[in-house]
């Protein structure tokens, strides 16, 4: 079973955007992605609001994400947050297999 975590950073006059750019540019993505457990760490922009990026964060479990607060990497993303004032929300989903009666809807 594993988690997502969708964390939605808003700001000002294109500040999230800047916070997403600083944190692939840095090599702090990249870093984030080959920690263990780390199945997926990538930003969005919103289409229909500018001053937001969302982050699609997923891990193997808990104790994954746990061991990821607990790194030098969450106190980078802690400064630059506030580099860059931004405000977050946030959003936990645990996996679940995709039903027999939703398949015929998706295309693979």
């Amino acid at each position: 079973m594993s988690l997502t975590v969708n964390i939605y950073y808003s700001g000002e006059n294109g500040s999230a955007r800047k916070f997403a750019e600083e944190m692939m540019s840095s090599g702090t993505v990249a870093a984030i992605r080959k920690e263990k457990g780390n199945l997926k760490y990538e930003y969005f922009y919103p289409v229909e609001d500018a001053e937001t990026v969302l982050l699609i964060d997923s891990w193997e479990n808990q104790e994954a994400i746990d061991l990821h607060h607990g790194t030098e990497m969450m106190q980078k993303i802690m400064e630059l947050r506030e580099k860059y004032n931004l405000h977050m929300k946030v959003e936990r989903f645990v996996s679940d297999d995709v039903p027999v009666t939703d398949r015929q809807y998706i295309k693979e």
